[in-house]
């Protein structure tokens, strides 16, 4: 058992060395809670790391990578001694914080302290529903514990509070964390900037909590995780306390965590705990105890699993196909079927429009699951079949409360389960959620964020309430595709589109306004971005145009026509769909020998220069009145934009 927890420690702190780069204190102080957490009780093989109903693992101290890294190669997972000579190098399989899809075993990307616990969260929620929605007669396909692993700085962060508290709220008994309680952060101790009492503090939250006075007692661990395991109706959180650094001259002080140790002072620790092996060496006996703890003992229970599937497959066929196709993260909807295409004349918030859309593809799928930050009634983003809680663990709607960071850490959590998990909320908050959906970006995974309210049409709620620059804050965003529609077909098109895309997270972008339907319009046409909505021969300028301002576009076009003026009318529903086209699409949905181009859209203009030598946007704060009002005091009418095209 020391050799074992031995070689994490000096794995890692290797690893570190060589790197002269990463956190040597957590590596020496936590090393034995992730050994004994590993080889007692997780529930996982290196030979089938996607196995559906392991055990998950998050480290949301991220920054104690190089301690799960050296952790995941002694368990036999895709992590080799070169790899860890590589630690934090350019292109290497073990980069400085946790990546999700990059280094095998590691469950999610961490490093940002708080969306590790909130994540996990959001996979606790996703095991819930699914062991309600899926279990029968005893035969349990889905049963699994949901662990984290997280320090000081994660308890303090705010997104921590929010998912913790939902968390107690809906007594998500199969949720652990393990605290390592060392009592220092970064800039010293704990004690200079928090003095709560962690306990009282949870317990209050409805969580069980648990102490664990020495973690060099693994007696009282094992006790500790066996009680949490026992506990049903509550999500438990173990206080684990340890130092710093322990065995170095750093021990119990900061200045353990963030610098290496340096190759002298590791040998000194090396002789200090009686490790006498040599750099980036581990005993045998170290890989011969993950082998026979972890592989060997993950192995039984993925037979033992597979035989219950085998067994459930012919009890329940149907409820076999769907998490068959849950667990293959299969796309099963035929969206031409349940979206219907309404008719020319329809005149409707883009909202309304999303909201029956949703219901009907959550009609289609057990798999969409999610919910608003306390504004379903304003959104119409809510989740079907009930409100997810204690009493109804098959129900897909979650009542988020006023909780945006931690709504979208929770789902990215729940897309981490294989759902199609959705959050709701009103647009210009998105700021408030903005890191977590940056982390489903990082990790390329299909989390949808629907945003209602889009514009200064709020109206009377005014300026804190209207969105000016949170547009381009998400274009800009790598690896998201924002959608926002411009009329209802639009919108069932952006619905499609974002529950069939596996690449990363998508956006959509809604009106509270009601927007009118004139046109026909194709999911052809709009899944690639941009398309010509309305032409005109020998046009000599275009309009370009996202959400309601495509409607204002196509009403100033017929304005002009008048006047004996003939322009082209894009919608551009989705910059980055569009940005993907070939040149030549590009070129024939806006040709270079039209430069007389402008660009209209109701927020903030920098972004649409890249496709009009003008815009029309917004580029201070919005104002307090009524909608129509905001929106001719900001010249979004057909005469001003009439006058703006003819000045060209």
């Amino acid at each position: 058992m020391n050799k074992s927890i031995n070689a994490i420690r000096f794995l890692g702190l290797d690893a570190i060395d060589k790197a002269n780069s990463g956190h040597p204190g957590i590596v020496l102080g936590a090393a034995p809670m992730m050994y004994h957490l590993f080889t007692k009780h997780l529930r996982i093989t290196p030979d089938h790391p996607n196995w559906f109903n392991r055990d998950r693992f998050i480290l949301s101290a991220g920054h104690g990578s190089a301690m799960l890294y050296s952790t995941l190669h002694l368990s036999g997972y895709d992590v080799s001694i070169d790899d860890l000579k590589a630690f934090r190098q350019l292109n290497s399989n073990t980069p400085g914080h946790p990546e999700y899809g990059h280094t095998d075993g590691v469950e999610a990307t961490t490093g940002p302290l708080g969306q590790g616990i909130s994540m996990a969260t959001g996979m606790a929620i996703g095991e819930s529903y699914l062991r309600a929605k899926f279990n029968k007669d005893k035969l349990n396909v889905i049963d699994h514990f949901t662990y984290a692993l997280c320090g000081d700085g994660d308890l303090q962060e705010g997104v921590t509070q929010e998912s913790m508290s939902l968390a107690g709220h809906l007594g998500l008994g199969k949720l652990i964390v393990l605290y390592d309680s060392n009592d220092i952060q970064l800039d010293g101790p704990v004690s200079s900037a928090n003095s709560e009492d962690v306990k009282e503090k949870y317990e209050a939250m409805n969580w069980h909590y648990i102490k664990v006075n020495n973690l060099n007692d693994l007696h009282n661990l094992e006790e500790a995780i066996c009680i949490a395991q026992g506990v049903k109706d509550k999500p438990s959180i173990i206080e684990v306390k340890t130092t710093i650094g322990i065995g170095s001259k750093e021990a119990g002080k900061s200045s353990a965590h963030g610098a290496p140790l340096g190759k002298e002072e590791t040998a000194i620790v090396r002789k200090k705990l009686q490790y006498d092996y040599d750099l980036f060496e581990a005993p045998k006996e170290a890989y011969a105890d993950f082998r026979e703890n972890i592989i060997k003992r993950g192995n039984k229970e993925v037979k033992a699993w597979n035989e219950t599937l085998k067994s459930y497959q012919k009890e329940h066929p149907e409820l076999a196909k769907q998490l068959k196709a849950i667990m293959d993260k299969e796309d099963t909807i035929d969206y031409k079927s349940v979206l219907k295409t309404l008719k020319i004349g329809t005149k409707e918030a883009t909202r309304v429009s999303g909201g029956r859309a949703l219901n009907a593809l959550s009609e289609e799928d057990v798999s969409i699951i999610g919910g608003s930050a306390d504004l379903t009634k304003s959104t119409k983003n809510k989740g079907i079949e009930g409100d997810f809680g204690r009493d109804n663990r098959a129900a897909r709607n979650i009542n988020f409360g006023v909780r945006e960071h931690a709504m979208a850490a929770i789902t990215n959590g729940l897309v981490l389960h294989n759902l199609k998990a959705f959050a709701g909320g009103f647009f210009v908050f998105s700021d408030y959620l903005k890191p977590a959906l940056r982390i489903a970006a990082l990790m390329n995974i299909p989390s949808i964020f629907i945003f209602t309210h889009d514009s200064v049409a709020v109206g009377e709620d005014g300026p804190t309430h209207e969105p000016i620059e949170q547009l381009s804050m998400l274009r800009t965003t790598p690896n998201v595709t924002v959608y926002r529609p411009g009329e209802a077909n639009e919108t069932n098109y952006a619905y499609r589109s974002a529950f069939s895309n596996q690449e990363g997270p998508s956006v959509i972008i809604l009106t509270r306004q009601n927007v009118e339907t004139l046109v026909k319009t194709t999911y052809e046409d709009f899944k690639k971005g941009a398309y010509i909505i309305s032409d005109e021969a020998d046009f000599e300028g275009i309009l370009i145009a996202s959400g309601s301002e495509v409607e204002l576009a196509l009403k100033t076009q017929k304005a002009l026509k008048k006047d004996g003026i003939n322009v082209r009318v894009v919608s551009m529903p989705s910059m980055e769909l569009f940005n993907q086209q070939t040149d030549a699409y590009k070129e024939k949905v806006l040709p270079k020998d039209s430069p007389k181009r402008l660009a209209i859209e109701m927020g903030a203009p920098g972004l649409w220069y890249r496709y009009a030598k003008n815009v029309k946007g917004i580029t201070r704060f919005g104002v307090s009145a009524k909608g129509e009002d905001a929106k001719e005091f900001f010249g979004f009418t057909v005469a001003e934009i009439k006058k703006i095209y003819k000045s060209l």
